[in-house]
């Protein structure tokens, strides 16, 4: 057996035996489909009522205010409007709408107020705005004599329906379905590269401290001891992670079973109440038709492919920065290069991808192999030709190869080095050597 597949075993069997690795293996899962059923039962839950106090000194509007889930209004016009004020300090009432006593009420656009202790919420104010906008346009239209119901028969609703070139009928927010879907992959690998690109930071460092590092040098080389640890962290995280994957799903299918959720509820079994019910039941079976087309199968096996080039070249970049310091403190001033273009691979996925995949920033960034692994991920699902697939693909482990090449340069010099922080200089000086 060769020294580069010995420490590969070595890593792989100190990660895996390791306490903590075993318990956050098949904790992990649990933890999290615990989280996903707290936040479903959350969401379930009615928040507390805010009361809202109307004072409408012109009696026109406050009809008009209905109770919600979250808010309701009451109508104390008859009580003094000092003594509400004096209520909204000690918290009996969330806000008061004020509305004055005008002899015009389209005169009231700009005098209307709502008085809170806390600043209330965008959405709250727009809804109450549209209430009033409503009331005070209704209001001009029988002023003028036009025919209010006449108006409102005469509005237009539109709702487009959306056509694939080939003839298809597609559904809308498809878009956000897919960067969601891609997104998620992409978070997974950004994640996965920087537990376990700390988890071989960690392990340098902890040899190096050790000097352990000292007696293993003078029969192994420092470029397969660095590549030995990469790959055997490696096939570690991808044990966890396929240990994750199955524990989950059977975690997600035996606590829906005992609390009853049934997850593939068959559409055809809901009781059709109208058009409505049957419009409804429609845009389901076209959103399943849609999620069921995207290349699922394709995006996992492309999730792996990218998250072994992604983290081999920034597991390199880790273990050059655990052999250049003495302690996990030292790598502060490291860790924020390699952690920006992850961060951006994200921006540019969310903010640039949805809008348009094929763009020129969207490509581009799939190219760049600091970025790659989560931009395209994110493409992948709006339909990538293969040979940027490919193209991206091999500029990856391409740009890892030159990278594990100079990172062997820092390691092989850092790795004896003790009792100095090194700056940015001396980094480069190494690469010459």
């Amino acid at each position: 057996m060769s020294i580069l597949s010995l420490i590969i075993k070595r890593e792989f069997i100190a990660k895996v035996r390791n306490k903590s690795f075993i318990v956050m293996t098949f904790l992990s899962p649990v933890i999290f489909v615990l989280l996903a059923f707290l936040i479903t039962y959350l969401s379930t839950m009615k928040a507390d009522v805010k009361k809202i106090a109307i004072h409408d000194e012109t009696g026109y509007f406050v009809k008009h205010f209905k109770n919600t889930d979250l808010y309701e209004y009451q109508d104390l016009s008859a009580i003094d409007i000092k003594i509400i004020k004096d209520s909204i300090i000690t918290e009996a009432y969330e806000g008061l709408l004020y509305i004055p006593k005008a002899a015009d009420i389209s005169t009231l656009q700009n005098g209307i107020q709502y008085i809170s202790n806390d600043s209330p919420s965008f959405g709250f104010i727009s809804n109450i705005e549209g209430i009033i906008a409503d009331e005070i346009t209704t209001y001009n239209v029988i002023k003028s004599g036009m025919d209010v119901a006449l108006i409102e028969a005469t509005r237009a609703k539109v709702d487009l329906t959306l056509e694939k070139a080939s003839g298809e009928t597609t559904v809308k927010g498809l878009n956000e379905i897919k960067i969601a879907i891609g997104g998620l992959f992409g978070y997974m690998i950004m994640m996965f590269i920087i537990i376990y690109g700390n988890l071989v930071m960690r392990s340098v460092i902890e040899e190096k401290t050790n000097r352990i590092i000292e007696i293993i040098i003078s029969s192994v080389k420092p470029f397969q001891l660095m590549m030995g640890k990469i790959i055997g962290t490696s096939l570690a995280g991808i044990l966890q992670f396929s240990i994750w994957a199955i524990v989950g799903g059977i975690l997600l299918v035996a606590v829906s079973a005992i609390f009853g959720i049934n997850a593939s509820t068959n559409v055809a079994n809901v009781p059709l109440d109208g058009v409505v019910s049957e419009n409804a039941i429609l845009n389901a079976q076209n959103y399943l038709t849609e999620i069921m087309e995207l290349p699922i199968l394709s995006l996992v096996g492309y999730f792996f492919l990218f998250f072994l080039g992604g983290y081999f070249l920034y597991s390199s970049l880790y273990a050059a920065i655990g052999a250049a310091v003495d302690s996990e403190t030292d790598t502060q001033q490291f860790l924020l290069p390699i952690m920006l273009p992850l961060m951006l691979g994200v921006y540019v996925g969310f903010f640039t991808v949805i809008h348009n995949p094929h763009g020129t920033v969207a490509t581009v960034f799939s190219m760049i192999p600091f970025t790659s692994p989560i931009v395209m991920l994110m493409r992948i699902p709006f339909g990538v030709p293969w040979w940027q697939i490919l193209l991206s693909l091999l500029i990856l482990f391409g740009t890892f190869i030159v990278t594990v090449w100079l990172a062997a340069k820092i390691y092989r010099i850092g790795i004896l080095m003790y009792g100095k922080r090194p700056s940015w200089k001396e980094l480069y000086k190494w690469l010459k050597y």
